[in-house]
């Protein structure tokens, strides 16, 4: 499979790497990119980055590849998205897709123009080992209907460090950090619900990562923990007192369109991190860990575990569980075969506006509801949208 790239970040670095792995035939032919911080990772392997270029339609116009993929800050998707649906390319877009509500109607827009079966996403827990079986056990009616979940993503400090020195620490090159982060347990759980999000009210801010809290303050000399992960474009030194505005911890209560609820929690600086889901349904209860690697679901009548499952990532240098190596195999099989992916462009705008939701509701200190969006949304995406329309949340 020849691609390629618009933001060699180290993401799609990463992934240059896995693809080149399993298959042989992998070829990156191009990029764009004024400082591909991605680069490293692909030449420990002896992977070619290809020709480097300007801009993304020199490389349109002077490469043939199969997939054009897109690791450029969050801010920039739209715009490089766009430029590879008009050229009738298919594209695959690291996550979060894009970075307003705005941004969202106009994605939808574009997929009812050119069709989103051409847009791949890499919402990469969908290809877990754990949700696939999490999903397994559901369509064979242990869970029941699905009445409540408790949910969280929390992350080491090293990780959280990474956040305050990256250009991510910028809400508005990011979308922010639920939207940035968080965006991929979302959508897991939109498809857990199997109904899109209708109120939402969040809270949250920033104190673990604020000047008193520095270690030097505490009279401890090591900070090498807190640059361990290297950051990228617009990198800067600086943790507690970072002048981004990125916030450090949130909680979020989201009900769904069928009357399910969901509580969500995220963490920035947590020492012994976990990304943990309990899914109480009519008939059963699942709970599970990516980090520490269990599935558990037991029978709500009996309290019998109907099932015990562990794992492990495929190797020390793994990411995300496993899943990084299924979802290079499934987009390999999807470009060159056709074959189903797991997840849709679709899947990652509803997570993103479920996201930028807890955001509003963080900011208006209000009970979101998000039915004018879907309105709106759904019109977009059919093409029945009146043009001087704009999108409207409004308090519940």
């Amino acid at each position: 499979m020849k691609v390629a790239i618009i933001g060699l970040g180290f993401r799609l670095g990463y992934l240059g790497r896995v693809l080149s792995e399993i298959d042989p035939t992998f070829e990156i032919v191009g990029y764009v990119d004024p400082a591909p911080a991605g680069m490293p990772r692909l030449q420990e392997v002896g992977v070619s980055p290809g020709r480097e270029y300007a801009t993304p339609e020199a490389l349109i116009a002077s490469e043939t590849f199969d997939l054009l993929m897109i690791g450029s800050p969050n801010h920039l998707h739209l715009e490089h998205i766009r430029i590879g649906l008009q050229a009738g390319l298919t594209v695959f877009t690291e996550k979060p897709i894009v970075v307003s509500i705005e941004e969202s109607l106009e994605l939808a827009s574009l997929l009812n123009t050119y069709g989103h079966d051409r847009l791949l996403v890499g919402l990469v827990l969908r290809y877990s080992p754990l949700y696939k079986d999490l999903r397994r056990a559901q369509a064979e009616g242990l869970l029941g209907d699905v009445v409540s979940i408790e949910a969280s993503e929390h992350i080491a400090p090293y990780h959280g460090a990474f956040f305050m020195r990256d250009w991510r620490r910028y809400n508005h090159y990011a979308g922010g950090f639920m939207l940035e982060k968080c965006c991929h347990d979302l959508d897991l759980y939109n498809g857990v619900v199997g109904a899109r999000p209708r109120f939402v009210a969040s809270f949250g801010g920033r104190k673990s990562f604020v000047p008193k809290n520095a270690p030097e303050n505490a009279g401890v000399n090591d900070l090498e923990i807190y640059h361990r992960k290297p950051s990228g474009w617009m990198g800067a030194d600086k943790v507690f007192d970072s002048d981004g505005d990125i916030i450090d911890f949130q909680t979020a209560i989201v009900e769904y369109e069928n009357g399910a609820s969901m509580t969500f929690h995220t963490n920035l600086n947590v020492p012994d991190e976990f990304r943990r889901f309990c899914v109480m349904g009519s008939k059963g209860m699942a709970e599970g860990d990516f980090v520490r690697g269990f599935l558990d679901v037991h029978d709500a009548h009996t309290s019998v575990k109907r099932i015990g499952n562990r794992y492990e990532a495929p190797s020390a240098s793994s990411q995300h569980y496993g899943a990084d190596e299924q979802m290079a195999a499934d987009v390999l099989a999807h470009v060159t075969t056709g074959a189903p992916l797991p997840v849709s462009a679709l899947n990652a705008i509803e997570a993103g506006i479920l996201a930028l939701a807890m955001d509003e509701a963080r900011f208006a200190r209000k009970v979101v509801d998000l039915a004018p969006v879907w309105t709106e949304y759904d019109a977009c995406l059919h093409g029945t949208a009146a043009a001087s329309s704009a999108p409207q949340t409004r308090s519940a």
